[in-house]
């Protein structure tokens, strides 16, 4: 006897072809929820402004994901009138800093900030209540899951539940107000306390939250007494060749670097190195895959390593898995800022199953710090440790040149993507 499917309706915005981390997550778990006897119902913007796209995610959509569509007017298509450049960077969240901010930048994030709360896509809001409210009656739809960034969506779920019986999980990939770039918006204290509002009416209205790591748990256990799930991002078994790694020895930033995860106390350590060994500044390679801010740019200028970068850019995702796989080790730098604790960055987990070692930077006490640790997959520097640092990149390449570096991982399993989809089901399962 055929088992009947449960029907479940996830609304997010990111979603193939859009590239970047923010796709990630639901689009793995879609692929793997039909394996659970659940339904994926996906509801999606019609014509998003994507800031990144990467056309190659689109095979890994679900043959049996449902698809909805619908309209969604984005002020992002009318401030690139002003500037396509500006406004295409700080929709993908590379932020200048503030000493670095052109008068048209100030003005777009003052406007972003204070004019579109919680984030530019609330115009979305009200016409999906209304095609939503519409779908979820014709076809007995009783579970909803909205995700965030952006935090617009939130209110999706929020007027739905106000509206119908539906029992609705609000998913955070990453926290709200306490996120990183929300002291790069300028806000009013008006803005700042209508974030706050919605998001205390949020946390308090699902039925259940989601959350990626411990950090924003407890930060919402403040906020709320509505059960806290964590489920982590993680990683898929991805098709990828076997890799032959990087004759230099490559240090690789894969991802957006942005303006304020400026690690110079590692362009320092590089800079001394090149100084002190001949053989370092031979072979070493700094290879940089992904959106890089000028400030980056700049700062890596200041310390003389021009001649040793190789920047390749934006990659498919597929892309940069390979590169993961062939450079020698790979680098993980999170603002120095005690916000960024519970920031687990989504490649983090590609990372973990790379079989390259990871050097990881970051604030006292990160979350994403204890996860590589435990795995054995790297080392975790605080913004302070600059000779431990420094010691560790010339064990490393003593490692290289006896042609011995390697990581041996531990407890990777808990982390793919069927084993979380699993943990989301439980959760669904348990309402």
């Amino acid at each position: 006897m055929k088992t009947e499917q449960k029907k479940l309706l996830i609304i997010t915005y990111y979603w193939p072809p859009a590239g970047g981390p923010g796709v990630q997550r639901w689009l793995k778990f879609v692929k793997y929820l039909p394996d659970f006897s659940i339904q994926p119902i996906v509801y999606i913007p019609e014509n998003p402004t994507y800031p990144i796209l990467d056309e190659g995610l689109q095979k890994d959509v679900s043959e049996k994901a449902i698809i909805l569509k619908n309209n969604i007017f984005e002020p992002y298509q009318l401030a690139s009138f002003f500037s396509k450049n500006s406004t295409q960077k700080i929709s993908s969240g590379i932020i200048p800093a503030a000493k670095k901010q052109t008068l048209l930048q100030r003005f777009l994030l003052w406007i972003r900030g204070n004019l579109f709360i919680p984030d530019a896509r609330v115009f979305w809001v009200k016409p999906s209540v209304k095609f939503l409210k519409k779908y979820i009656k014709e076809n007995q739809i009783e579970t909803i899951v909205t995700s965030g960034p952006p935090h617009s969506l939130h209110l999706i779920g929020l007027q739905l539940k106000k509206e119908l019986k539906v029992t609705w999980l609000a998913d955070f990939r990453d926290p709200w107000t306490t996120i990183g770039y929300h002291k790069a918006l300028k806000l009013s204290l008006y803005a700042a306390k209508k974030h706050k509002q919605l998001e205390h009416e949020v946390l308090n209205s699902a039925d259940k939250i989601i959350v990626t790591s411990k950090t924003t748990k407890e930060e919402f256990q403040a906020i709320t007494k509505r059960p806290i799930e964590v489920i982590t991002n993680g990683y898929d078994v991805e098709n990828v060749t076997k890799q032959t790694l990087d004759e230099k020895f490559t240090l690789a930033h894969i991802g957006s670097f942005l303006s304020n995860r400026n690690p110079k106390l590692l362009w320092e350590v590089l800079s001394e190195l090149i100084h002190e060994n001949s053989d370092f500044a031979l072979h070493f390679q700094l290879k940089l895959i992904g959106k890089v801010s000028q400030e980056i740019v700049d700062s890596i200028a200041h310390y003389n390593l021009n001649e040793y970068v190789n920047n390749l850019g934006y990659v498919s995702h597929q892309e940069a898995l390979e590169h993961q796989r062939k450079s020698q080790v790979l680098l993980l730098i999170e603002i120095d800022s005690p916000e960024t604790k519970s920031i687990i960055p989504g490649k983090v987990f590609e990372y973990l199953v790379s079989e390259r070692p990871i050097i990881a930077i970051g604030p006292k006490d990160s979350d994403f710090a204890e996860i590589i640790t435990s795995t054995n997959t790297g080392v975790f520097f605080t913004y302070e440790e600059k000779e431990k640092l420094k010691k560790t990149i010339s064990s490393y390449f003593e490692l290289y040149l006896a042609n011995k570096l390697a990581v041996f991982p531990v407890g990777l399993q808990q982390y793919s993507r069927k084993k979380l989809t699993e943990q989301l089901v439980t959760l669904l399962k348990n309402e």
